[in-house]
């Protein structure tokens, strides 16, 4: 829903910071997913996506506007201290067309102010972008802003048209994927901007059911969200609503205006309650992302008569998007807000939408950075260096800060801007390590040669855990439980596990548990004879316990002259020494055979032998199972 409009060359603004280079690779540990109504990073933590736009790649230059007059890296620098922890850059599909085919071309920069990228292609520069976005802390949400590289393609309702098709559509959003699938700066893909059209005066438009007709936006966001997230799982897809859907009972076929609700470009969500997009096992990097407008845009019937607050939720804002924050169905995210500060009825809804956002948490990218937008203006002054103070005030309540003001980017690793202006997650949350406990097996577990080994354990800021026996790596577990082979001999061994990052880097956490394997099938606990053997009450205290009692009985019709048991201890008990019988103890322990005395064998039908032992446990006494031999 805007206008741009191109500013003439200013005057150039000379610059001698040597373009990024990064000697070692970061540790790609910021991918984001979504939990409920919440952006969570690797570790759970919930995090707050409060960005801008920066327009131009969209355009017929191909690039940045403004490069015409301020430095690359200057701006990004700016950009990331002023605290947007994500750019949002519109592109077109035809220039990602032209960058898929080698065909990007060198676009026209002011190469005084921009030494470092004088000369370089399209691709060249936004991947130059991408660098600087990491050295500063910053992320990249990509936005597919129009089919056709125009200052005004964004006025076209749909994402394709007859040169550039729907095939193209999803086959360079793969090309976009797979080419940024390893770096976790390019952090979010919004798959297509403000999908249009009025049903009932539009052809085509752009619609929202369960059909898979090429103008069903719910289908075409599906499909390019499913083929982007078989190349690159870890990335977050946004999916923008519509112009208008069908009222209760009305089909997309009727001709009259009073049978839709209306809303603006992009912003109209009513469909996801009939028509939840669904990705399946991705669907946790699914974000909803309405774009919402103020009257200097366009006088909308909601801003009449004087609207408030309650007024906007009630007529505009929750049957459109906010229910689906309200009910936990996702995240939302406001790819696009802003608009002039014209001290009446504009900035009175603006100060109302910031409100909204700081409320909640809602993620965001202002529109936008660039002073040549026509109907909202930008952060920037027509220099492109100074700040409009007013506006950026407005924003700043709904950029992420910590208690001492400074911003919290999206990085664990790099702070936004400086570590005078930002802060890492990491900081925010605070530089406690990581923790990782395991549940199964416990210590003395006894399992058979190369028998499965389930492992489970409880993790907290790690993304998963290496599995190690007796200090060689068996196994690189992403989640809990996994499984594992015991060794292939018999024998007591050490397993370990170390806590590691979304990068397989290995942290401090650790945690380890003996366990026993063995060749035999531990004895079938239903007795296979006369004789019953009955465990008696235990005196146990923080790592030891005394068995006093344990009965040997003869259940038989005839007397016996010896009797053998034996005891399987599990729960990370095991035995110690014993009195009243021969004990012969293996597997650490927990496998004990127990036979008897000379005084205490010659036992009548009915009559009962009894002996004791003591031993130890790592944390809870767990009565043994006894059976006969």
């Amino acid at each position: 829903m805007k206008t741009l409009t191109t500013l003439s060359l200013a005057t150039a603004l000379a610059a001698s910071l040597s373009a990024p280079s990064f000697a070692e690779a970061l540790p790609d540990d910021d991918w984001l997913r979504v939990e409920g109504n919440q952006i969570v990073d690797q570790q759970g933590n919930p995090v707050w996506l409060t960005g801008a736009n920066w327009f131009g790649f969209n355009a017929s230059e191909r690039v940045f506007h403004g490069l015409w007059a301020i430095n690359l890296e200057n701006a990004m620098a700016d950009i990331a201290s002023r605290g947007i922890n994500i750019l949002r850059v519109p592109i077109s599909t035809e220039l990602i067309y032209e960058w898929q085919s080698g065909m990007a071309a060198v676009p026209s920069i002011n190469d005084y102010a921009n030494p470092e990228i004088a000369g370089k292609t399209t691709l060249e520069i936004f991947d130059t972008t991408v660098a600087l976005a990491k050295k500063y802390g910053v992320k990249i949400m990509v936005d597919v802003h129009s089919a056709k590289a125009d200052n005004s393609g964004h006025f076209a309702p749909m994402w394709y048209n007859e040169e550039l098709t729907s095939e193209i559509f999803y086959e360079t959003w793969e090309w976009m994927a797979d080419r940024y699938k390893n770096d976790d700066t390019v952090i979010a893909f919004d798959i297509e901007n403000e999908p249009h059209g009025k049903p009932w005066a539009d052809s085509p438009y752009a619609k929202w059911d369960s059909s898979t007709d090429e103008n069903n936006w719910k289908y075409a966001c599906e499909t390019a969200s499913k083929r982007i997230l078989a190349i690159n799982p870890n990335v977050l897809v946004l999916c923008e609503g519509i112009e208008s859907y069908p009222k209760d009972g009305v089909t997309w076929d009727s001709d009259s205006s009073k049978d839709f609700h209306n809303y603006w470009w992009g912003g109209n969500l009513r469909g996801v309650a009939d028509h939840p997009i669904d990705l399946g096992p991705h669907q946790d990097q699914l974000v909803y992302s309405p774009h919402i407008y103020g009257p200097s845009v366009y006088l909308q019937p909601w801003f009449e008569p004087d609207f408030t607050y309650e007024s906007l939720m009630e007529d505009a804002w929750r049957d459109n998007w906010f229910y689906l924050y309200e009910q936990g169905v996702s995240p939302l995210l406001f790819g696009e807000w802003g608009g002039f500060m014209d001290g009446g009825q504009n900035e009175k809804w603006m100060t109302y939408a910031r409100d909204l956002i700081v409320e909640h948490k809602l993620h965001h990218t202002f529109w936008c950075l660039n002073p040549n937008s026509g109907d909202t203006g930008g952060l920037w002054g027509y220099d492109w260096k100074t700040w409009d103070e007013e506006k950026y005030a407005l924003l700043k309540p709904a950029l992420w800060q910590n208690t001492d003001g400074k911003f919290v980017g999206l990085d664990h690793q790099v702070p936004l801007g400086s570590s005078e202006t930002g802060i890492t997650v990491s900081e925010f949350y605070g530089n406690d390590n990581p923790v990782l406990d395991i549940v199964t097996p416990t210590s003395g577990s006894a399992y058979l040669v190369e028998e499965t080994i389930t492992v489970a354990f409880n993790q907290r800021k790690s993304s998963g855990a290496n599995i190690y026996i007796d200090g060689g790596l068996v196994a690189s577990a992403d989640s809990s439980p996994t499984t594992i082979t015991a060794p292939a001999e018999t024998g007591s061994y050490l397993l370990e596990l170390v806590a590691v990052d979304s990068a397989g880097i290995e942290l401090s956490a650790t945690d380890s548990v003996q366990i026993q394997v063995v060749e035999e099938v531990i004895p079938d606990p239903e007795p296979e004879s006369d004789i019953a053997c009955v465990p008696g009450e235990a005196d146990s205290w923080t790592d030891g316990f005394v068995l006093n009692t344990v009965t040997v009985t003869n259940n038989g019709d005839s007397a016996i002259s010896g009797w053998e048991v034996t005891l399987n201890f599990s729960g990370g008990n095991a035995f110690d020494s014993g009195w009243g019988g021969n004990f012969t103890a293996e597997n650490g322990g927990t496998l004990v055979t127990v036979s008897n005395l000379a005084w205490n064998g010659n036992l009548q039908p009915g009559a009962s032998a009894s002996f004791g032992l003591q031993g130890t446990h790592s944390g809870n006494y767990v009565e043994p199972t006894c059976t006969a031999n």
